[in-house]
């Protein structure tokens, strides 16, 4: 523990138990003039004197005596808490909380929880699974994670995977019964499973790839879900044309249970990103979560 933890009550305390400045000094991590100065500030600031001391040795006054009795033990207290803070700090426990749609779980945390648990198991982890947009500080999250064009900008990021794609996806059955589109404008005329945001109650725009050019699509068709999750279900029960990350379906299109649409149109996105409000006294369970993410990315 460091003198500045406690300023002057924790150097004469431990003056006191040890008798001298110089097995304070080496306790304390400092050198025995800064313990002996800082004490005598301590004493100037209370206007009375705490320490006989002596070329040989160092003795409590009567006033000394009288004040270690009344703040030794909380000065023991406000220590053991430093101490066992610091322990917690580096020991990487406790439960981390975080929030990030059910897609990013399905897609890409789900195949990484069991290893991070694994490797640490004073850790428990929190999920509030939301496909909307959450304030992570007024909920008590640890960290959120997002694509990162959807973090805002006063939030700390780091990249927990490389470029994301998104799909259009349907099942062989509705190609048979409905065909295909060539299009974005066909596509319109296509039942497409269409996803509402809680919060804001708006039905998502599709954002699709036009002559390099970003665009956003209105959709039509019979199904709203308010679940992420459930889109690419509902298209391999053959209800319609689903808009997806291409990473939860590829095992999907490589069996055949899905066929792509319009693989010209799909865009990319710059991937998933953790973020955080600040990096001062980042918590040793959420710099555990992040290493784990960066060596699994590499």
């Amino acid at each position: 523990m460091k003198l500045t933890q406690l300023d002057g009550l924790l150097a004469f305390a431990t003056v006191a138990k040890q008798g001298n400045f110089t097995a304070a000094a080496a306790l304390l991590e400092v050198t025995p003039s800064a313990v002996s100065q800082t004490v005598r500030q301590l004493e100037e600031r209370l206007g009375v004197r705490l320490l006989n001391r002596t070329t040989r040795s160092v003795s409590l006054t009567e006033a000394g005596e009288q004040f270690l009795a009344r703040v030794g033990p909380a000065v023991a207290e406000l220590t053991q808490a430093a101490a066992e803070l610091d322990d917690y700090r580096r020991g990487a426990s406790g439960t981390l909380r975080l929030n990030m749609s059910h897609i990013v779980y399905v897609a890409w945390l789900r195949p990484l929880l069991p290893g991070f648990l694994a490797r640490h198991p004073g850790i428990k982890v929190e999920l509030d699974l939301d496909d909307g947009f959450v304030d992570i500080v007024a909920g008590g999250f640890d960290a959120g994670v997002r694509l990162g064009e959807s973090v805002q900008v006063d939030m700390v990021t780091v990249p927990l995977t490389r470029q994301e794609k998104i799909c259009m996806v349907a099942s062989p059955d509705y190609a048979a019964r409905r065909g295909l589109p060539a299009s974005i404008e066909e596509l319109q005329q296509h039942d497409c499973i269409r996803f509402r945001f809680r919060k804001s109650n708006a039905i998502y725009r599709w954002e699709l790839m036009r002559d390099e050019q970003m665009i956003e699509v209105e959709v039509n068709g019979p199904l709203i879900v308010t679940s992420s999750i459930s889109m690419a279900s509902s298209a391999l029960d053959g209800i319609g044309i689903a808009y997806v990350f291409a990473r939860q379906v590829e095992a999907d299109i490589a069996a055949g249970r899905l066929v792509p649409v319009l693989p010209a149109c799909w865009p990319t996105f710059t991937g998933f990103h953790l973020y955080y409000p600040t990096r001062k006294q980042m918590p040793a369970k959420l710099r555990a979560f992040i290493d784990y993410c960066a060596e699994q990315l590499h």
